[in-house]
């Protein structure tokens, strides 16, 4: 028997980064997300976010092929968006999904639950930027929204 799990912060934006998640229904978004997540036998540790992008931290089982969860995440949640908000919403294609140490993630955590503080000093493309070179993670600017 394996013991054995893994715990990701995971990034991902609206399409073109528009202001699309509304604070009207953005609670009901997160938990439906956290439902995906426990669906597909992971756990939601946060969640959180602003209009343009999103925030989670969970702990999915390593059984689980990592690009997989992804694609049943956004797929699901967008549909879910189009039907019951915004029938031309959509999530950029690309997402950014960080390994977290168990002994980090109360930082992470509060990262993700300030985010609308966080927000107001730092643009999301200087914050997933950020993220991106602190995680030694290569990127091309010119893919880098699509």
């Amino acid at each position: 028997m394996s013991h054995t799990h893994f715990l990701y912060h995971i990034v991902f934006g609206t399409k073109d980064r528009m202001p699309l998640i509304r604070p009207e229904w953005e609670t009901e978004l997160y938990v439906y997300l956290a439902g995906i997540v426990a669906n597909l036998g992971g756990h939601s540790l946060e969640i959180n976010g602003i209009s343009d992008h999103i925030h989670l931290l969970i702990r999915l089982d390593a059984r689980l092929a990592f690009a997989d969860f992804m694609r049943e995440l956004k797929s699901s949640s967008s549909r879910w968006v189009r039907k019951k908000h915004n029938a031309k919403f959509s999530w950029q294609r690309r997402y950014g999904a960080f390994t977290v140490s168990e002994s980090a993630s109360n930082a992470v955590r509060k990262y993700i639950r300030t985010q609308k503080e966080h927000h107001s000093k730092q643009s999301f493309l200087d914050e997933y930027k950020g993220l991106l070179v602190k995680h030694g993670v290569a990127f091309d600017e010119r893919y880098l929204w699509d």
